[in-house]
């Protein structure tokens, strides 16, 4: 059949989302922003983590990606990754961090607490300043405030994405975020 859309696709209403003082990829001034709440045990989230790193480089000073934790409360080892992914941005290092969470998040053990203490290493990281970040829960209150914001934005499951602050509802593809 020969079908038309003759209405205009709806925009979707700008929601209040902030960047905070989370971790991002691209310039700090760019245009566009996309906001990413994520967990860190989510099959989806680590999928659409090659996305977010391919369209940071393919709009290079012209994108912010931010990365907000949302770890969903049936994932057990969801929260204690995304404290971890702090101490790693702390040192400075998250990306690193982030990308060896999401490549080995699979694995049998691959979120465990001794893992965890893995990836930090192999990302470059002071490992004993590290362990007693990780120990402490430090950043408790920084993953509480981000999932927070995620609820208070709309948020319900991951991967979620706010593009300028309108909800992006495609697939987290290069192409569906372009």
């Amino acid at each position: 059949y020969d079908v038309k859309w003759l209405l205009p696709a709806p925009v979707l209403p700008k929601v209040n989302v902030t960047a905070d003082d989370d971790p991002f990829l691209g310039d700090a001034s760019a245009k566009v922003t996309i906001i990413e709440f994520s967990d860190f045990e989510c099959p989806y989230c680590s999928r659409a983590a090659e996305a977010v790193h391919q369209v940071a480089d393919k709009y290079k000073g012209k994108v912010k990606v931010v990365f907000r934790d949302f770890p969903l409360g049936f994932h057990k080892a969801a929260k204690s990754a995304a404290l971890a992914a702090q101490c790693a941005n702390e040192q400075g290092k998250f990306w690193q961090f982030h990308d060896q969470v999401f490549k080995n998040q699979g694995t049998p053990g691959g979120l465990e607490e001794k893992a965890l203490k893995t990836y930090a290493r192999v990302a470059g990281m002071d490992g004993q300043k590290f362990d007693g970040c990780l120990a402490s829960e430090k950043f408790k209150a920084e993953v509480e405030k981000d999932m927070a914001d995620g609820e208070a934005a709309g948020v319900e499951g991951t991967p979620s994405f706010f593009i300028n602050g309108r909800p992006h509802t495609g697939a987290p593809t290069v192409e569906g975020l372009s």
